[in-house]
């Protein structure tokens, strides 16, 4: 088991978002967080990942109980977090920018890891030398990836990654992310396209008001009338 979360209690100051939440992924699996908005989605990724203050249970990675660290020695365990705002230096170039995410890493394997993530996205070995803050949304939606996947992750944890992205790019970067699973990688995503998260994701679990009220594979929460007509935008006919 690469993460279990057992009865987490997590939220800002007095107000409690996430009221004794479980969940679990296997290793190499692409697994995605659905729910209305305000049902705990970035709550959950964010206490993970130790931006948020996680108040009670447990944040098992790898065995290892992960809830209370501080966030870098989160990501020195091995769980990375990409933000929805993306938190970029947009004065830096891309290269630079990926280099900032391998601190946690030994200078000798920063050549190689710059090496796995222009293989994952080319465009960052041909804009490598442009500043982040005059590339397109996509393209910063892929160096976000790419930084992130420099401090080499084992699970990562991205939070709508193709928010404000045309289709196409949208497409390219969740196709991007079913190639890191494939290279061992484990995924949890928040995604804003339910059903394109689904369609990726080896399991999937449903949130609603900080607790888990669903779970299953991406294809039976796709083919679940409950789903198709809360989250999917697809009406249901109730007499069938």
């Amino acid at each position: 088991m690469m993460l279990e979360v057992d009865n987490l209690h997590a939220g800002y100051r007095r107000l409690e978002i996430l009221h004794g939440l479980h969940l679990t992924i296997d290793k190499c699996e692409i697994v995605s967080l659905i729910g209305a908005n305000g049902a705990g989605k970035t709550t959950t990724l964010r206490a993970l990942s130790g931006l948020v203050s996680a108040t009670g249970g447990r944040i098992m990675l790898d065995g290892t109980d992960i809830r209370g660290l501080r966030a870098d020695r989160i990501v020195k365990a091995g769980l990375v977090h990409v933000a929805q705002d993306r938190a970029l230096f947009g004065s830096l170039p891309v290269s630079e920018n990926l280099e900032m995410g391998a601190y946690t890493q030994k200078r000798s394997s920063v050549r190689d890891s710059l090496e796995q993530v222009f293989d994952l996205f080319p465009i960052l070995a041909e804009r490598r030398g442009q500043r982040a803050d005059t590339m397109s949304g996509g393209q910063q939606q892929m160096l976000a990836i790419g930084r992130a996947m420099m401090a080499r992750p084992r699970l990562l944890t991205l939070d709508e990654p193709s928010v404000g992205l045309s289709p196409k790019l949208a497409a390219d970067v969740l196709e991007a992310i079913v190639r890191i699973r494939d290279n061992g990688v484990t995924v949890l995503i928040v995604e804003q396209n339910a059903a394109q998260a689904l369609a990726i994701s080896d399991r999937a679990y449903v949130i609603e008001s900080g607790s888990i009220v669903l779970s299953g594979t991406g294809s039976e929460l796709g083919s679940d009338d409950r789903v198709k007509a809360a989250y999917l935008g697809i009406e249901t006919d109730p007499g069938l």
